[in-house]
Parts: C-alpha cells; sequence; structure tokens
C-alpha cells in the first residue's frame, strides 16, 4: 500500500482477552446466520469474541426512576495501533491508553439483557472530524431524562436500547512511532471495525446488528454519512485487514470478508460531508454575498484588502460543473444543478417555516426582529426577506428574497475566511486549518487536498502543493501519490458511494439548522438528493430546523419517534 496509508499497513501485536457467552442471551432467528459465531474465520475472529463476564455495573436514573445497566468496553480490532498523542480542538494532551481510539463502550439497560432484538444506538463524536477517544455517555450516578428535546442518551436507555459509544483515529492523533495515525479513511474504517465486531458477536450480545442505528453530528455528522452510504464496499477491506477487523480473510488481491458492515439507519446531525468539494460549494453558495461585515481578516487583511474575494470566486466557479456531473434528479426527473438547488433549498425553506406556523410558531413579520441564538448569545436581527401572507396558524409563506435570506444567515455568526475547510498554508494562513490534516502521507501534519489550495500553497517544507513537489494539483493526481489522495477522498464521502453497488443504509434522517453557515445548504440538498435517488433508500427525513444554527441532538423526540417508527414498520 502507497505510502499515504503505511500508518495503516503496520499491526502491532496485542493480546485481546476471549470470552465465552453472555450468560441469559437466546437466540434471534432474525439475525443473520453470517453474523454468528460459526462465522469465524480466523485467528483474529477468534480474539475478538466478546467477554460477557467482564464488565461492570451502573446506576443510574431516568426520569427520576433509578436503572442499573451493565457497561462493557472493548478494543474492537485485534492489532490496534497505539497513539502518544492528541490534538482536538486546538489543545494537545498525551494519550495515556494507547488503544483508546480503537474501543468502545456498550451500555446495556438490565432490562434489555436478554433482548437479542433491540436497536443498538451507535454514537460517534467526530466533530470537526477530529479523532475521538471512547467516552461513556452514561456514567455511574447520572440522571437522564428521556422526555427532553436534548437527552438523546436518557431517550436510547428509556427505548431499551444498547447504547454504543465508539472511538475512532482520525486527524489530529500520533502515535507512539511519531508518524500521524488519524488520516483519512481512518474514521470510517474504525467505524465500519467496530461494527464488524457487533456483527461478529450478534449472538452473544444484547441488541441486534442487524438493527443499528448511527447517530452523529457535525464531522460525526458526516462521518455517519459515510458510514451509511458505504455499507459492505470492498473498497475498505485492505485498511480493516491492516487493523485486524472482524470478518476480512484472504491477502492483497484475494482479500474478502465474512462480515458485513452496513447499517439499518443513519441519524446525522449537520453532516460535514463530501471534503473534496466542499469548498467549492461554499464558496458557491456564499460568494455573492460575502464582506468585510461577515467574513473575517487573516493575518491582519481585511477581506476585501486582500486575496480572500479572487480566491472566492475561483473556487466558486468550479462547483457548478462538479454538481452537474453527479448526475443527480428531482422528483420529477429534472436534473439538480446550480440552475435550480437554490429554488430546492428554498422549497425546503417554505417547507419548515409553514410548519412552525401551523404549530403556533410566532414567525416575525416582514420588517420585524428574528431573535436568534448562536453560541450563546442572542441577537435581534430584521427580517427583511421573509414575506408571509395570512395571518395565525394558517399563514403561509408568500416570498422569499434567497440572497437577503444568505445574508441574514452570516449576520449574527460571521462566515468561514477562505478557504473554509481546505484552508492551512493558504491565503496568509499560519496554523494548521480546517480539515487539511485529515489527508496526505504519514509523515506530515497535513496535505491540501483540493485544486485551488494545492496550487497556491505558501508554505515551505510542509510536503505539500506546487511549491514542494513541483507540480500542478492536475499532475499530481495523476501520480500514484495523487491516487492515493484520490482514495483518501473517496473513502469519507458519501457520494462516493450512494447509486453505486454499496449497500446504503435503508432509513436516513438529515437536518441541517435554517442558520448554520458551516458548511453550504446546496451541499446538504446535494447528500439529500443523492440519498434520495438511492435505489437502497427507502425512506429519507430531510428538514432546515427554524432558526437552529449548528448543533445536534436538538430534537430528541421528533428524532426518536421516527428510530421506532422506522425499526417498528421493520418488524
Amino acid at each position: 500500500m502507497k505510502k499515504p496509508y503505511q500508518m495503516l499497513l503496520k499491526p502491532l501485536a496485542v493480546a485481546i482477552t476471549t470470552a465465552g457467552l453472555l450468560v441469559g442471551c437466546g437466540s434471534d432467528d432474525n439475525k443473520s446466520s453470517s453474523t454468528s459465531t460459526a462465522a469465524v474465520a480466523d485467528t483474529e475472529d477468534t480474539a475478538l469474541a466478546f467477554d460477557a463476564s467482564n464488565y461492570t455495573t451502573a446506576t443510574i436514573t431516568v426520569d427520576g426512576e433509578n436503572m442499573t445497566v451493565r457497561q462493557y468496553s472493548m478494543v474492537y480490532v485485534a492489532n490496534p495501533i497505539a497513539m502518544a498523542s492528541a490534538n482536538r480542538m486546538g489543545s494537545t494532551s498525551v494519550v495515556t491508553n494507547p488503544y483508546i481510539y480503537q474501543t468502545m463502550i456498550v451500555t446495556v439497560p438490565e432490562a434489555s439483557l436478554e433482548n437479542q432484538t433491540t436497536a443498538l444506538y451507535f454514537m460517534v463524536n467526530n466533530g470537526g472530524w477530529f479523532n475521538s477517544p471512547a467516552t461513556a455517555s452514561v456514567t455511574d450516578g447520572g440522571s437522564y431524562v428521556s422526555t427532553s428535546d436534548s437527552d438523546n442518551v436518557g431517550a436510547a436507555l428509556k427505548a431499551g436500547y444498547v447504547l454504543v459509544d465508539v472511538g475512532t483515529r482520525s486527524r489530529g492523533l500520533r502515535a507512539e512511532d511519531g508518524t500521524y495515525a488519524g488520516k483519512a479513511p481512518a474514521p470510517v474504517v474504525d467505524a465500519k471495525a467496530a461494527i464488524r465486531y457487533l456483527r461478529l458477536n450478534d449472538s452473544l450480545m444484547p441488541g441486534s446488528a442487524e438493527r443499528i442505528v448511527v447517530n452523529g453530528t457535525s464531522g460525526g455528522g458526516g462521518l455517519t454519512s459515510a458510514i451509511a452510504a458505504s455499507g459492505n464496499s470492498t473498497d475498505f477491506l485492505p485498511f480493516l485487514d491492516a487493523i485486524g477487523a472482524a470478518g476480512v480473510t484472504g491477502s492483497g488481491d484475494t482479500l474478502a470478508s465474512t462480515i458485513k458492515d452496513d447499517v439499518f439507519a443513519a441519524v446525522a446531525y449537520c453532516p460535514i460531508n463530501n471534503l473534496g468539494n466542499a469548498d467549492a460549494g461554499y464558496e458557491w453558495q456564499y460568494n455573492a454575498i460575502r464582506s468585510d461585515s461577515n467574513t473575517g481578516a487573516i493575518s491582519g487583511v481585511a477581506y476585501s484588502a486582500g486575496p480572500q474575494p479572487a480566491a472566492s470566486a475561483e473556487i466558486a466557479a468550479t462547483f457548478p460543473e462538479y454538481l452537474a456531473g453527479l448526475g443527480l434528479k428531482l422528483d420529477d426527473g429534472t436534473s439538480l444543478t446550480t440552475d435550480n438547488i437554490n429554488d430546492e433549498i428554498v422549497a425546503q425553506l417554505k417547507a419548515e417555516i409553514e410548519r412552525q406556523i401551523a404549530a403556533g410558531v410566532a414567525v416575525p413579520a416582514y420588517g420585524e426582529n428574528f431573535s436568534v441564538t448562536q453560541r450563546g448569545v442572542t441577537s435581534e436581527v430584521i427580517n427583511d426577506w421573509l414575506v408571509l401572507s395570512g395571518s395565525g396558524t394558517s399563514a403561509t409563506v408568500e416570498s422569499i428574497d434567497f440572497e437577503k435570506f444568505l445574508k441574514f444567515v452570516t449576520t449574527p455568526i460571521a462566515l468561514k475566511t477562505v478557504v473554509a475547510f481546505d484552508a492551512t498554508a493558504v491565503n496568509g494562513n499560519t496554523s494548521v486549518s480546517g480539515e487539511t490534516n485529515l489527508f496526505g502521507n504519514e509523515n506530515y501534519e497535513y496535505s491540501n487536498f483540493t485544486a485551488w489550495s494545492w496550487d497556491n500553497n505558501e508554505v515551505v517544507a510542509d510536503g505539500s502543493g506546487t511549491d514542494d513537489t513541483g507540480v500542478t494539483w492536475a499532475d499530481y493526481m495523476s501520480s500514484s501519490d495523487g491516487e492515493d489522495l484520490a482514495t483518501q477522498l473517496k473513502l469519507i464521502n458519501p457520494l462516493s458511494y450512494l447509486n453505486t453497488d454499496a449497500d446504503s443504509a435503508p432509513h436516513w434522517y438529515i437536518r441541517h439548522g435554517m442558520i448554520d453557515r458551516d458548511t453550504a445548504f446546496a451541499m446538504q440538498l446535494a447528500l439529500y438528493t443523492a440519498v434520495k435517488n438511492d435505489p437502497n433508500v427507502q425512506d429519507v427525513s430531510f428538514k432546515l430546523p427554524y432558526l437552529v444554527p449548528h448543533s445536534g441532538n436538538y430534537d430528541v423526540q421528533e428524532a426518536f419517534a421516527w428510530i421506532k417508527e422506522t425499526l417498528d414498520a421493520a418488524n
């Protein structure tokens, strides 16, 4: 395997404790035979047998009533990679448990110990696509509320689901040998390995691995989307084999799988997805309204006085061809293009505002103020973009000025500077910024992963860009190293796998807040359309929730009603 993935292909020999059966768990005729212990094919699978005796007990309250849960913690691969340090959100720390990034914590309400049909609520915590150590969502003595709109853990416990907190490698990690070990596609590979562990041990553990519901927000939403779109793709087998994931047999060209890694449902909040094209979508969406008032300075140089405007225009110009090339279709068979995508976004806004009005929400009339809360600060922002017709709960949306709506979105919190996602080493950026350190060779901290940023890299000796390699983006991407980068970009992008022979999740719940400027509305509409177009998908719920910023798990009652309805319909 080529250089960007060498870290993935350096397995460490780590002894994993094997275990017996989970006492009290009977068989489930609905479970796939491919997920039982009869499917164990090699020594790695044997080493990954579930240890039913290795658990702790926690006493918690749910809705004020005592509940006892069992918690199991396990390294879910046979060849985990030892980590030394982690940078997350700009803060670097020493890793005390070297395998915590390939560990998962399974929490089971005691009432569900013998239930092999309940759902597995599989939580990823990769905001910003950062590395995520396994951390228990349920702690001894904790209090949880199932009726809260912000307590998804309480709702899952009340429903009797098995909770799975998954640690994954991702950007910002360094291994004990000094290499950058969280490079793409590490987070997707690790999540799939955890799913495979659950499949391998399905008959031994509570809950059904045929009913995995993946939940994540922001970068975690992007990860959720990638997991859900790429089920059982053979593209991932070399990476899964390198870390000793369950169910991978053979070697080289003979790699095969005895275990599935597709999932039942995805619950993705504000998914930062399709990173290779996210900058193009962002600049296309916001280029016309950028100004000094809604775009920050870089290295002390104001937006209008520096290179940002020209960069924004050049990057934006690439999006129409990209979107058209996806071949996505609207419900009437029309192709989704930049000529109509904003109309589709406006239709979603109209539907959401009218839902709120019908529910009794007092939506401000034209000329009145919206009260907008972003990052704990409430601002009064004038409604100069929405005109209503009628009154009371029967009012409807008469018109939406979309350009003014975009300005409204960017009034409380400024836009990301140019470049938004592949931001490192360009336009005067002096620190690692955006998702640039998710990509590239393990021996370098980051790599530019888009054409404009590659060709305009300003930092010498960072291993990236025309200045260091002597070749343009186009020439680099036709080289072997460029092919490796293209593979990284593909394997984390849900649109690479939707509408292909991958086994995409049949059920999707996607939310992107109405005032969320962290990625373009166009990118979310493209994801939604790709999901709808996929023949494997049975249903998709997509909304732009009213006055919601970049966040997740704010509509727990609605989300869990959807999960229950979806699970019940599958019985």
